[in-house]
């Protein structure tokens, strides 16, 4: 049995995944120490500030480059790869520009407009959080091509200590909400700085300090113009899909309502920010490659699938279960509500978390086109379903209860599509 262990952590797809995770589980064992310490020192409120300013950040920060970062891995030579990193980082600032002078001109409106009242001050941080999240992208994309997974590893452990330790020690004399957001804002460049810093330390050169030889910028975003077509539409309605319960509760309930539904959401990360991310940056290229080389990939989508469901079925299942009872033993008796919420929000989170490896794919199938026709309707049921559980009963739970269970059911749907796309493909090929 244990040469069997041995001899699978030896295959270089194991070895890859478990570097990235090794460093996420540091990154989030320091998160779970301090995560209660930082509940108890700013309050429900002061979290549900904080909430809705990363439901923003979460929603503009994956297009901050139109997903072109995303296009990285797959071109065969590196010359190529790195003009899709030039012609990214250009992107990002062109959009932070054009947020910045947007903010300046329309920035009450917009907060009265989204109800977002309590954080428009923070809101002039976007155009830094455009610069910051293309940055890290592309830094990371780059690493991901190049196989340094090591790199992010120890960059999520040490942007972890920085960010987290930070909200906990400034809380200790300032418990104010805009701690929270300043330092949430700051987060992705802290990542990539780090990880810039670990890659001019290697032999590997930085994709900084080499000249261009491959496709012309123009050539190469007509060549990659599936991405800002049709992936970033479809990730910014995914990131707002996914992010509206923050800004309906917070909107209805009130900050503390945004705060139990955020909390439920970092604890229910974890095994995505630990497994599933690190499995999908490994899947990615792995995938590409299948694909390259007329692998069968339905059998390599559903393998992984299963996989992340044994993995993921204990943790989840364990929030189920005793929700409320641990939210309120570990974050203190003031997030017993989080709980509640987070054992409905785990059904759908363990869904989306086994849907990882069909959203990997579905660039490689060629099928980015249905992913945001899928999308929007996703967000049209997911919407209509937690309105339809406040305006009828009124009652927040029961909101999440159905935003949740619509969502996992369209996270099922969308694995199902995916392999039936990929059975075609292998056909094709």
């Amino acid at each position: 049995m244990l040469s069997k262990v041995l001899a699978l952590r030896q295959r270089p797809f194991v070895r890859n995944v478990v570097i990235m995770a090794s460093g996420t589980a540091a990154a989030q064992l320091i998160s779970f120490v301090l995560t209660p310490v930082i509940t108890r020192l700013y309050g429900p409120e002061a979290y549900g500030l904080m909430g809705v300013f990363m439901a923003i950040i979460q929603t503009i920060a994956p297009v901050a480059a139109l997903t072109y970062p995303i296009a990285v891995v797959l071109p065969k030579r590196d010359e190529d790869a790195k003009g899709l990193m030039k012609l990214s980082w250009y992107i990002s600032i062109g959009l932070a520009a054009a947020a910045g002078i947007l903010l300046l001109l329309f920035n009450e409106p917009i907060a009265q407009i989204f109800q977002i009242g309590d954080v428009a001050p923070f809101l002039f941080l976007i155009p830094v959080v455009i610069i910051f999240s293309a940055f890290l992208q592309v830094t990371e994309q780059w690493l991901v091509r190049t196989k340094q997974f090591e790199i992010p590893a120890k960059a999520s452990f040490l942007q972890s200590l920085l960010t987290q330790g930070s909200k906990a020690g400034i809380g200790l004399f300032f418990p104010a909400a805009a701690v929270l957001v300043v330092l949430t804002a700051a987060g992705n460049g802290v990542k990539a700085l780090i990880m810039m810093l670990f890659t001019n330390s290697t032999r590997a050169k930085s994709p900084n300090t080499v000249q261009e030889k491959g496709k012309s910028l123009r050539n190469l975003a007509k060549r990659y113009q599936d991405f800002p077509m049709f992936r970033a539409p479809q990730v910014l309605l995914n990131g707002m899909s996914q992010n509206i319960p923050v800004f309906v509760l917070s909107s209805f309930f009130g900050p503390a309502a945004a705060g139990f539904y955020s909390i439920g959401r970092t604890v229910l990360s974890l095994p995505i920010q630990l497994i599933g991310k690190s499995v999908g940056d490994v899947f990615y290229p792995r995938i590409t490659e299948a694909g390259n080389n007329n692998e069968n990939l339905t059998r390599l989508i559903t393998k992984t699938t299963f996989a992340l469901a044994a993995v993921g079925i204990i943790p989840f299942g364990t929030i189920v279960i005793a929700g409320p009872w641990l939210f309120s033993f570990v974050f203190g008796s003031d997030w017993v509500t989080a709980g509640e919420y987070a054992r409905w929000m785990a059904v759908w989170v363990f869904t989306m978390f086994i849907s990882l490896p069909s959203i990997k794919a579905l660039p490689v199938l060629a099928a980015q086109a249905f992913h945001l026709k899928y999308t929007i309707l996703m967000i049209i049921i997911r919407t209509g379903a937690l309105l339809f559980g406040y305006y009828v009963f009124g009652n927040d739970v029961v909101a999440v209860v159905f935003f949740s269970i619509s969502a996992a059911m369209l996270s099922l749907g969308l694995i199902v599509i995916t392999l039936k796309i990929s059975s075609k493909f292998n056909c094709r090929t």
